[in-house]
């Protein structure tokens, strides 16, 4: 995969002597995208490829969307190609490449896609595409090589949500005047504090920590705030589902498969509720719609519902 070449390394020493490090995608001639969070500790940021190192000579910044556009200078590497965070899936297929723990090479995550959150013209990522510490910056690609976010930030934990900004946030970026002084400084939006954050980043946390009682606190306001939002109906039918309220669940579930018929993770729930309720010809009638969205969801499915190879 050509995009494997175009993931860099962003380096520089912080004021106690240590080094500093992140990931960027080369996106342009001489322009490395990252996280603007990568340059907060150091005044002198550096581009590395193997070998090779580049000086940092400007930053285009946009602060509160944690991305920075870096220009350089002698760099021949090629630009990687630019998908679209607004055309994935779930369960699509993405790549993760960056320099995880500071690992000389790119090291690469094969994941897919959770779910996608609507943001500013982009679609914030979640997928199960994992990167550490030193990823920031590094590249999320669809399975043809096409760029459509950037790693950007995870929750703590063993069971972390892995985010990813949209790509098409770079348009905007590129408009920005040219900075030349660092560090660079200014809050993130995933940075605020939790009951600041947008709605969709508030679920993580009792998500993992299976407090489905405020799940459902945040999924209401969501609901009522975003009423056309499939993704907001889910995860109150989650967490009703979590409560033991299985016709609330079904009820949201339902709502949210309205609004988008592609939702499998709703579908996959319902197939739950179908079998609770020894409901074969819905058992059936699921099994069926997710064959024709993403057939390679069906094993899943199977195992929800409890059929050994298909749903008679």
């Amino acid at each position: 995969m050509s995009s494997f070449f175009s993931v860099v390394m962003i380096r520089g020493y912080n004021d106690a002597g240590g080094l500093a490090y992140g990931s960027g995608v080369v996106v342009g001639d001489n322009q490395v995208i990252t996280n603007c969070h990568v340059l907060r500790k150091t005044k002198q940021p550096w581009v590395s490829q193997g070998e090779e190192t580049y000086s940092v000579t400007a930053v285009k910044a946009d602060h509160w969307h944690d991305l920075c556009l870096v220009t350089t200078f002698g760099m021949a590497t090629k630009p990687v190609l630019i998908g679209k965070s607004t055309d994935l899936k779930k369960g699509q297929g993405v790549i993760a490449i960056g320099h995880s723990n500071g690992a000389p090479a790119p090291l690469t995550s094969a994941g897919v896609v959770k779910s996608t959150y609507d943001l500013d013209q982009g679609k914030i990522i979640l997928s199960t595409a994992q990167f550490r510490m030193g990823a920031s910056g590094s590249g999320l690609f669809d399975t043809e090589g096409r760029l459509i976010g950037i790693n950007t930030f995870k929750t703590s934990g063993r069971n972390s949500f892995y985010y990813a900004l949209p790509i098409e946030w770079l348009n905007a970026l590129k408009n920005k005047p040219n900075e030349t002084t660092f560090p660079v400084v200014g809050k993130a939006l995933w940075e605020e504090e939790e009951d600041k954050k947008p709605l969709f980043l508030q679920i993580a946390i009792p998500t993992i920590k299976e407090d489905w009682k405020k799940l459902l606190d945040i999924s209401l306001e969501w609901t009522k705030k975003e009423n056309n939002n499939a993704e907001a109906w889910f995860e109150l039918g989650l967490a009703n589902e979590r409560l033991k309220d299985h016709t609330a669940a079904e009820t949201a579930y339902r709502r949210s498969i309205m609004l988008d018929d592609q939702n499998t993770d709703a579908l996959l729930r319902l197939g739950f509720i179908a079998k609770s309720k020894d409901d074969k010809k819905e058992i059936k009638a699921i099994q069926e719609k997710i064959s024709k969205i993403n057939p390679d969801l069906l094993e899943d499915y199977y195992k929800v519902v409890g059929c050994s190879k298909t749903c008679e």
